[in-house]
């Protein structure tokens, strides 16, 4: 059965996409503990991180390493946090987040609430930081 990460790599469902390569995915969080909130995934679906080959998870966290730039680029923050839970979604992937200290790492208090149009203004604030990196 597919993971709605698997989903939206399909194209089955809508998400703020941040950055994608052939086999890597990085969107917004819809409930984010920070505005900024990054998932990045391997497009192949896999459930545990650390299941994934050797080759596919150095790839990834070099692909999380470059949205993390971009995040810092585009969202004041002191630092981007890194999380891997994995218990959500049955989809390897990271967490990147945007703090300013180790609770707002806190996965048990209440999510933000974005609209659609915010999280389309963070997602283009965050691909337009990566552009000016990549260039």
């Amino acid at each position: 059965m597919s993971s709605i990460f698997s989903k939206i790599v399909a194209g089955e469902i809508p998400a703020h996409v941040v950055a994608e390569t052939v086999e890597f995915l990085a969107f917004l969080d819809i409930a984010p503990l920070a505005i900024g909130h990054v998932l990045v995934i391997p497009k192949k679906e896999v459930d545990y991180l650390f299941d994934l080959d050797d080759e596919t998870y150095t790839g990834l966290q070099i692909f999380a390493k470059i949205v993390a730039r971009g995040i810092e680029k585009a969202i004041p923050c002191a630092r981007i946090g890194v999380t891997v839970i994995g218990l959500e979604v049955p989809h390897a992937h990271i967490h990147l987040i945007p703090i300013n200290g180790v609770n707002d790492m806190n996965f048990s208090k209440p999510k933000l609430q974005l609209s659609q149009e915010e999280l389309a203004d963070v997602a283009l604030r965050i691909k337009e930081a990566l552009r000016t990196i990549e260039d």
